[in-house]
Parts: C-alpha cells; sequence; structure tokens
C-alpha cells in the first residue's frame, strides 16, 4: 500500500511543474534541440510512470497483500452473514446472474487508472495547446463605443 500511494504522490509531484512552466512559456517561442531533448525525455519519464509503474504496483498491492485471487468472490466481502445483497451470485442464492471474483475486480480498477490517466493526458495536452489564448469577454458596444447594458429595442414606442 505504501508503495502504491507513494507512487501516486510521486506522478503528482512529476505532472506539477507543467503547469507554472506552461505560464512562463510563450506561445510560438522557438525550441532549441536541447529543450526538445529534455522535454520528451521529462515526458516519456511521466508517462513510463503512469501507465506502467502505478498500475503494477496497484497490482503488486492486490495480489500480495490484499490477497485478490481468482478463488475469492467479491459478495463474501461485502455480505453480512444470513443477508443476501445485490451482489450475491444465482448459484448462491443471490439475485446476480454473474460470479465476479476479486482478481476481476483489480483488473478492472486497474483498467479505469489506466482510463482516468489518459483521460488527464489529453487535457494537459489540450492545457499545453491552449495556453496562450486569452478568454475575453467582449460586451457589444453602441455606435458611440459605449457598452450596452440591455437591449434597446422596443424600449421607444
Amino acid at each position: 500500500m505504501v508503495a502504491f500511494i507513494a507512487s501516486l504522490i510521486i506522478l503528482a509531484l512529476l505532472v506539477a511543474p507543467i503547469f507554472p512552466y506552461a505560464k512562463r512559456r510563450k506561445v510560438g517561442a522557438p525550441l532549441t534541440w536541447g529543450e526538445a531533448m529534455a522535454a520528451s525525455v521529462y515526458v516519456f519519464f511521466v508517462m513510463f510512470w503512469s501507465y506502467g509503474t502505478v498500475p503494477n504496483l496497484w497490482l503488486t498491492w492486490t495480489s500480495n497483500e490484499l490477497n485478490w485471487r481468482p478463488d475469492k468472490l467479491v459478495y463474501e466481502y461485502w455480505t453480512v452473514p444470513g443477508v443476501s445483497t445485490l451482489l450475491t451470485p444465482q448459484e448462491k442464492g443471490g439475485p446476480f446472474p454473474v460470479i465476479i471474483t476479486m482478481q476481476t475486480l483489480r483488473d478492472l480498477i486497474v483498467v479505469l487508472i489506466y482510463v482516468v490517466f489518459l483521460g488527464g493526458q489529453l487535457w494537459l495536452w489540450a492545457f499545453w495547446q491552449k495556453r496562450g489564448e486569452k478568454k475575453s469577454v467582449e460586451v457589444a458596444t453602441s455606435e458611440y463605443g459605449r457598452p450596452l447594458v440591455k437591449s434597446a429595442v422596443g424600449a421607444r414606442s
């Protein structure tokens, strides 16, 4: 558990410097060969860490310490003795038509980790590409250059 939590903290520390650097770097500034190499190594390491190390540590933690094996069923962990739950399979007298093992739950969670990281990567790309755009709120002006507060249509008869 400690390794998995530490890997998430390290990932957050690796992603955090991107935001101040994006604010400082001007759009269209020329990129030197050295800057391109340093940025590519950094981005590769962040992707290696997020898509390789974090999911691996999740799988290691759940397989070893939590002991989520194929012979352990999900409904056994969330069942009060004597009370049928929603996840109790039909073979065990419950309403759920599928038997879900803890290993299946572990694998579904690791897929969710990959999906969240992919969404975060796409968001970071969009953030980087839009870093120089100014969001200006322009108010319609009159013929004299004054801002219009409300529509004057129908105000006079």
